[in-house]
């Protein structure tokens, strides 16, 4: 008899997992999803960012081409045929002839309040859509932004 009972409490062993071994499994899976989910995240973001400096840098290319051909700045992006082009985040990209003494008071400004560039400005407000013209604004610091007339094209957070 002793060898039934020893059989009978393996069968019952081996019938599946415990509770504490279902717990740690499901709070491993947990962790590795949260770990997945925050570097996938992360990397979208980058490459959002990424394809708006390049969107910045290819409409900037146009307006600097329409300015040689025609000598002055367009007055706006539907001038040069971009005023339908969306920022990845679905927000327009912002353009800003600095021509008249009006648009330079208006124009994006750095921590110093000098204005970032002489000819114009052009930007994307970045994932949270907001904005505001000094760099320093909390609004302005995920910004895609063209500055130095160019040599920079980056998030604010960066110049």
């Amino acid at each position: 008899m002793p060898l039934a009972v020893t059989g009978v409490a393996r069968a019952r062993t081996a019938r599946g997992f415990t509770l504490i071994e279902l717990m740690t499994a499901i709070a491993l899976v947990a962790v590795l999803a949260s770990l997945a989910v925050s570097g996938w995240d992360g990397w979208r973001n980058k490459v959002r960012t990424k394809k708006a400096q390049e969107d910045i840098i290819a409409i900037g290319a146009v307006v600097d081409q329409h300015l040689q051909d025609t000598g002055a700045l367009p007055a706006d992006l539907a001038a040069i045929g971009r005023s339908g082009l969306r920022d990845p985040w679905g927000n327009a990209y912002e353009y800003l002839p600095l021509v008249t003494p009006a648009a330079k008071g208006a124009a994006r400004k750095d921590h110093s309040l000098v204005p970032l560039n002489s000819d114009y400005d052009l930007y994307s407000k970045g994932p949270d859509g907001a904005t505001a013209a000094p760099l320093t604004a909390k609004a302005s610091r995920d910004d895609i932004l063209r500055a130095n007339n160019g040599r920079f094209v980056g998030p604010a957070s960066m110049y």
